[in-house]
């Protein structure tokens, strides 16, 4: 039988190949229905050129990931490659593990190209999205120069890295104290309490300083608050010495501060409109689960995470979650249900899904 493409949602027999086409694919995304595009091709390839909602999940990690990234069996799942082979091999893969509405990109890379853009780059929806904050929003920054030369000067000013830690530790610039992104407008004010203090966010490239440095401003801090512009990189372009090894980090859990942080985060997020679930409406999208992708993540550190956390929560540290959400969230439509137990990290993150256009909602201990 020659397959033919398909313009709406089909269940694949697992003997027969389907194909969506670019178009129908670029309405799905319009009409925020349910889908997942998989380029299975290796990341080289896909960081040169993808539709811009794609999430890079090479042939050779599917049956490591896929579950994660696509928990509901019956989700629409595309995928499509550059003409290798790849799209056509993947198929079987991923009918094995039990999916059942599997399509191929009709034409793959290059037929899409002929209907929408391609992207250069990884984690391309977060990293639009921080540019366009910084540009709606006018975040304030900082030269790698400018900011060397305040570093030097300044002594009442902290420096927050808002990368992973493991980043932080591998390189930083002076003064820093690893913050990651998802953690800032929870302890920034017990490391900043005065409102004098000068405060610098950076991390590795740019998105991370603009959103970082655009939360604190968002949460209330009444500080001077900067991001380093174009982040460790820029700074050692710019021909400046970073920091190896170091470990100053800021772990405890807020007191003085919190509930300033509590009170602003809750200011902010019913701002953005971020959902607040109550046990029945949790119960209820868990009961849906089967039929409305769900995603449940825990926005707190890894060693919280790691020392007790809610069953059937997935380690997605809000920072970073909001930097490479594709590499948790494989299903455009998706419901995103995030937990924290304090309050403001799930908030903060939630409300830079919701504006990214996650239906992102949030869960406290008590459901």
């Amino acid at each position: 039988m020659t397959p033919s493409p398909t313009s709406g949602p089909t269940a694949t027999p697992p003997d027969q190949v389907c194909f969506i086409t670019p178009t129908e694919l670029r309405r799905r995304w319009r009409a925020q229905e349910e889908v997942a595009l998989l380029d299975v091709r290796e990341e080289g390839p896909y960081s040169l050129s993808h539709p811009f909602f794609a999430v890079s999940l090479p042939l050779s990690q599917i049956e490591l990931r896929i579950l994660d990234l696509i928990p509901r069996l019956s989700a629409p799942v595309v995928v499509y490659d550059d003409g290798e082979g790849y799209a056509a091999r993947a198929v079987p893969r991923i009918h094995a593990l039990g999916y059942r509405d599997v399509s191929i990109l009709d034409g793959g890379l290059a037929g899409y190209a002929r209907v929408g853009e391609v992207f250069r780059d990884v984690n391309v929806p977060s990293k639009a999205f921080g540019e366009l904050v910084e540009a709606i929003r006018h975040t304030p920054s900082l030269s790698a120069d400018d900011a060397k030369a305040l570093i030097e000067r300044e002594s009442n000013l902290v420096v927050l890295d808002a990368r992973r830690f493991e980043e932080y530790r591998t390189m930083s610039i002076p003064r820093g104290v690893s913050v990651p992104g998802g953690e800032l407008a929870f302890r920034a004010r017990e490391i900043a309490p005065s409102p004098d203090t000068t405060i610098i966010v950076n991390c590795a490239g740019r998105t991370r300083s603009i959103i970082g440095t655009q939360s604190l401003i968002n949460a209330g801090l009444p500080n001077k608050i900067y991001a380093l512009r174009n982040g460790t990189i820029g700074w050692t372009l710019a021909g400046h010495q970073v920091e190896r090894g170091k470990t100053a980090r800021m772990l405890e859990r807020p007191q003085a501060s919190y509930a300033a942080a509590l009170a602003d985060a809750k200011a902010w997020a019913a701002r953005v409109g971020v959902g607040e679930l109550d046990a029945a409406t949790f119960a209820r999208f868990q009961a849906e689960a089967g039929t409305r992708t769900l995603y449940c993540l825990d926005v707190r550190t890894p060693e919280e995470y790691a020392a007790g956390h809610p069953a059937g929560f997935a380690s997605a540290p809000g920072g970073q979650l909001v930097q490479a959400t594709d590499e948790w969230v494989g299903v455009r439509g998706a419901r995103l249900v995030l937990f924290d137990d304090d309050g403001v990290r799930a908030r903060m993150t939630a409300s830079w899904l919701t504006q990214m256009g996650w239906d992102a909602s949030i869960i406290g201990p008590d459901v």
